[in-house]
């Protein structure tokens, strides 16, 4: 068995799915692959269950074991992956969204880096653009006391990202994850759907004290919004603004919440008048209602302070604070 599976969430990706699944089987580490698909109506679920439901052979020979996963509706990212991880009886479980296309050496190059670092929950593959490689895409997820998760390489050029480093959390579209971990944090929470569900998990772990790191020479093609459709439109931003204030109340100790309160509320804002000139003004305030909405229904999932893990609290605020100023300062 392979030391690691390739997860990959469908929803009506039949425009990319096969250029993703394909760059997987030329890996110089082979791995096997579950795709968890979410109701696609666009002829995926037929075309997945024809040509890649079963053993397949890779270009080196190898043989692989795919499976075809079908869900009965659109359960969102965090379900499917959900599912997936599951399913999966390796050491480590690849996330990768359907609209990406991986390098070859990429799952060697993330297996290297999580067997180099113990205590590493997650690592990144470097997203480039699908229509310009040179440009990047991803690099990692921070968050910010401000209430903002940002990463700072978007739109920058790849070649300036050569080095490991640490990152707040792994964008769940293309990182490699320790199984094992989720048996102590909890999995992807479905009350996110979609969107931030990697940030709330990749800060859940650094309270248990893993880290996630940024592998650069793990490289992933992403076309970007296959599924959502535009980087600003309404659907992303009631969702992202609703799991914002979530993600704040369900990992944050209450001490936090209010230390970072002036800045979040700010931060808030800031968004707002933003989104206002967009004309997603609306959506953005039925978004944070809604935010508040999952708070009510999912008081049970708030993380419990524990002085086991006060240390690591302090390590994040100071985090938190520096990744405000390296928001602001370019």
């Amino acid at each position: 068995m392979s030391k690691t599976t390739v997860i990959i969430p469908n929803y009506n990706g039949m425009k990319y799915i096969k250029n993703c699944i394909d760059s997987l089987l030329i890996q110089t580490l082979p791995s096997d692959i579950i795709i968890v698909d979410n109701a696609s109506t666009d002829g995926s679920i037929k075309f997945l269950k024809d040509n890649y439901d079963g053993e397949l052979t890779c270009s080196n020979g190898a043989k692989i074991h795919s499976t075809v996963l079908c869900l009965d509706s659109n359960t969102g990212f965090s379900n499917a992956v959900n599912k997936g991880i599951e399913l999966a009886g390796s050491e480590y479980v690849f996330l990768l969204n359907n609209d990406t296309v991986c390098r070859k050496d990429c799952i060697e190059k993330l297996e290297n880096a999580m067997n180099h670092k113990k205590k590493a929950f997650s690592v990144q593959a470097l997203m480039v653009s699908l229509n310009n490689p040179n440009i990047v895409d991803d690099s990692g997820d921070y968050y910010s006391a401000i209430g903002w998760a940002f990463t700072d390489g978007k739109d920058k050029p790849a070649e300036g990202f050569s080095k490991r480093k640490a990152i707040t959390s792994s964008c769940a579209g293309a990182a490699i994850y320790r199984k094992s971990v989720f048996d102590k944090i909890g999995g992807f929470d479905v009350a996110h759907f979609c969107y931030l569900e990697d940030v709330d998990v990749g800060i859940r772990a650094k309270v248990f004290g893993y880290v996630n790191l940024l592998e650069p020479e793990a490289v992933v093609l992403h076309a970007g919004s296959a599924t959502s459709g535009s980087r600003y439109n309404e659907f992303k931003q009631k969702l992202t603004a609703g799991n914002n204030i979530y993600l704040i109340y369900k990992n944050f100790p209450a001490l936090m919440v209010i230390l970072n309160l002036p800045l979040i509320i700010l931060g808030i804002i800031i968004k707002a008048a933003f989104f206002a000139k967009k004309g997603l003004g609306k959506a953005y305030f039925e978004g944070l209602s809604q935010g508040f909405g999952k708070i009510i229904k999912n008081r049970d999932k708030k993380v419990r302070f524990k002085t086991d893990n006060l240390k690591n609290y302090l390590t994040l605020q100071i985090e938190l604070w520096i990744n405000t100023i390296k928001r602001f300062v370019k």
